[in-house]
């Protein structure tokens, strides 16, 4: 029996498909990635890190339903360098920025042109990128504009001293300026515009109209940095705690509710399985343990020494959730330690990006970490900051290294057996604080903007 030439081309036709399709369904879509960084943000604000008297549900319930890290580290502890190391995937001994400074009438001190930025990468790689909240690393007219840096998309406070304000007169859509309702007007009568409300909104709505293709969004939040400022107490009104306390537990509060919204859309979406949403801090806590927030939420309740502008576990160390349903696993907490500067190596694997051959990152990516395997093996971690004077720090092994000016001797602790940093045990181990001392000197680059000799009360 002759069997007509169709059918073959349609068998054979159908199989081809059939296989084609299930080749494509063997490739795995690229995942869209959300990194919100929440500015001043302690481990002790959130119920998931201990937390008791501030409600962060919507948080904590992203922890239960992801992975939760106790040894997430910043960049550094101030805002500038510690978002510009998640963003270029250096330390702080390569980072071009490593200081917050300003630039006037409004801005920062730019990242140069020809920085290697994860928004670039994810750009060109077929990704659509946002920035919205805060920036600080560059104004519109500067090589370190949003805009210049691969994110097709800005809406926000460029400064960050701008970003102190709640209630600001004008915010930026792109790198046009535009004013806000009421804000200017000095009636305390006039309704005002709390700036977060307009945020939170332009991140769903930018979401949305970009659902159906691979995307990246910084969500760079301000609160719940100083000054405090809310436009409702909410739970908190009528607490018998100081108004500074009301408020800021007021800010935190409003984070995690922002939080929720934006991870409710993605399951409204059905883009809930395809992305991965990571949620730091970008430094430790701005408050002394012993000042009336400090006190009052046990932000130092883990334990741990220092905070904001300082190189100490508790100003370095991170509230951190990560969260991909399928990928992350559920309900993990783990002690093993990763970094900003491990982001951009991250984002390039999960978006299928080969780094150019003349960039060195200082990170690692963390993808096998962050789906349950093992932390990625490395020599070292390493901070700078220039904050009155220069400042160092080194982990190591087991070892911490810190020291807290230029002519200041090398403190040294153990951080498995002393994590809180109560014991300088420098004198008792000189081989290990000259190995630090070695280290501490090949890690950094050499600039004539970071001497290690800074010194800003000698400078003045």
């Amino acid at each position: 029996m002759k069997i007509p030439l169709l059918f073959f081309i349609s068998i054979f036709g159908f199989a081809g498909a059939s296989s084609r399709a299930a080749d494509a369904r063997a490739v795995p879509e690229k995942p869209n990635i959300i990194f919100i960084l929440s500015d001043d943000l302690a481990q002790g604000d959130l119920g998931c890190y201990g937390q008791k008297l501030i409600k962060t549900p919507n948080i904590d319930r992203m922890a239960e339903e992801g992975t939760r890290y106790t040894q997430a580290y910043c960049g550094t502890t101030v805002c500038a360098p510690s978002r510009s190391s998640l963003m270029t995937g250096l330390h702080m001994g390569h980072c071009p920025i490593r200081s917050n400074r300003e630039i006037q009438p409004e801005g920062q001190l730019p990242l140069p042109e020809g920085t290697l930025c994860v928004a670039q990468l994810l750009k060109n790689a077929g990704y659509a990128t946002a920035c919205i909240g805060k920036w600080g690393m560059g104004m519109f007219d500067t090589s370190g504009s949003p805009l210049k840096m691969g994110f097709q998309h800005f809406f926000g406070y460029n400064c960050q001293r701008h970003a102190h304000s709640y209630f600001p007169k004008y915010l930026y859509n792109n790198d046009q300026r535009f004013e806000l309702s009421g804000n200017a007007d000095p009636d305390p009568n006039v309704p005002k515009t709390y700036a977060q409300n307009l945020i939170a909104d332009e991140t769903l709505k930018w979401v949305r109209a970009n659902a159906q293709k691979p995307f990246f969004l910084y969500y760079s939040v301000t609160l719940p940095h100083a000054k405090l400022e809310i436009d409702d107490l909410g739970l908190y009104a009528s607490e018998n705690w100081t108004a500074e306390q009301k408020k800021y537990a007021a800010m935190v509060t409003r984070l995690d509710s922002d939080v929720g919204r934006l991870l409710a859309l993605l399951k409204e979406l059905h883009i809930d399985d395809r992305t991965l949403v990571m949620l730091a801090g970008d430094n430790g806590s701005s408050y002394p343990p012993a000042s009336p927030v400090g006190s009052a939420f046990k932000q130092a309740a883990n334990g741990l020494r220092g905070f904001k502008r300082e190189l100490y576990e508790g100003g370095l160390r991170q509230a951190a959730v990560a969260r991909w349903p399928g990928q992350v696993p559920a309900g993990r907490v783990t002690g093993e330690p990763w970094a900003f500067w491990d982001f951009l190596p991250t984002a390039a694997e999960l978006g299928g990006i080969t780094l150019p051959g003349d960039f060195k990152a200082d990170g690692f990516s963390l993808v096998a970490f962050l789906k349950g395997g093992r932390a990625p093996k490395r020599d070292f971690f390493y901070w700078e900051l220039f904050e009155g004077q220069f400042q160092q720090a080194l982990r190591f092994e087991g070892w911490k290294g810190v020291r807290t000016g230029p002519a200041r001797p090398l403190e040294l602790y153990h951080l498995e057996t002393d994590p809180g940093e109560a014991r300088n045990i420098a004198q008792e181990h000189p081989d290990v604080v000259a190995n630090a001392e070695r280290l501490m000197s090949a890690a950094r680059t050499d600039s004539p903007l970071w001497p290690t000799d800074y010194d800003k009360k000698r400078a003045k």
